[in-house]
Order: C-alpha cells, then structure tokens, then sequence
C-alpha cells in the first residue's frame, strides 16, 4: 500500500482532516493503476512559504494555491532501490489560497483541498494541463476522483 504521509503547519493543524487528505490521495493512485510501495508527502503551509517555494523553483514571485514536486520518471514504475517504496513526490498546499478558492466557489474548504491534493498527485504521476488534450484527461481524471470522495467542486478554473 503506498505511504502518504500529511504534515499541516501550526496554524493549520486544526483545520486538516489527514485522513481525508491520504484518502484523496489513495484514490487517485488508484485511479492511475498506482499500488503497491509508493509515498508521497502532503504538505499545508500558509503564502508566505508557498510564495518562497513557487519563486525559488518556478521563477513566479507570488503565492500559488498548489504546487508538486516530483521525484522521478512520471510512470506507475518509479524507479526505487530493490525493497525501497518508490517516492513520487511533494505536493504542497497554501491553505489560504485554498481557503479563499472555496469561498469564491462557493463550498466548503475541505472539498477545495481534496480538489488540490488530486490536482497535485496527478501532477506527481505525470499528468499536465498545459495543451488542451492533456487539460481534458487531467479534469476527467479530477472530477471522477473528486466524486467518488464527494467533494462537491465546481470545477474548471484550474
């Protein structure tokens, strides 16, 4: 079974269900055929540390609601040493930019970070949205995913 480890920041802490959050995750893996020994870490953090994050690695000096930060070859065969859980990657979450993306939706947070936490380890697995084509199975892939949780997200402004 994959090993998804949650870490929220203090602030945060008390507004994250982990378990909902592994649970977001296991079910995308599942979906993209990925079992067996895989971790990943899902991180919540605030704007100021995502801001740090998206400028350093991406060049983009403002906060982002999600970022992924994968570890290697984006197929269900990551590479790990013999007996070794292959690690996918980060995936890193703004709970303000989260927080703010659900009132906007309008619905609840919860359901805005499980949106993120798919969004990111699809991204680990190899999924993009920069061509249309790529786009369409990346919210196809989110929105079963996202129903089968029963997060109720509007979709599309990703």
């Amino acid at each position: 079974m994959p090993k998804i480890t949650v870490r929220a920041d203090g602030d945060y802490r008390q507004y994250v269900d982990p378990r909902r959050l592994r649970e977001a995750a296991l079910k995308t893996l599942a979906h993209e055929n990925i079992s067996g020994r895989a971790g990943l870490t899902i991180a919540v953090t605030g704007d100021d540390e995502i801001r740090a994050l998206n400028r350093k690695y991406r060049g983009v000096d403002a906060p982002t609601d999600v970022l992924a930060f994968g570890e290697g070859a984006a197929d269900a065969r990551f590479a790990a040493a013999p007996g070794e859980p292959a690690y996918l990657g980060d995936v890193i979450i703004s709970y303000p930019r989260a927080e703010a993306q659900a009132y906007s939706g309008p619905h609840p947070v919860t359901d805005e970070l499980l949106l993120l936490v798919v969004h990111g380890v699809l991204h680990l697995v190899g999924h993009d949205h920069a061509k249309p084509d790529e786009k369409h199975k990346m919210w196809a892939a989110q929105a079963h995913v996202l129903r089968e949780l029963g997060a109720q997200v509007k979709l599309g402004r990703r």
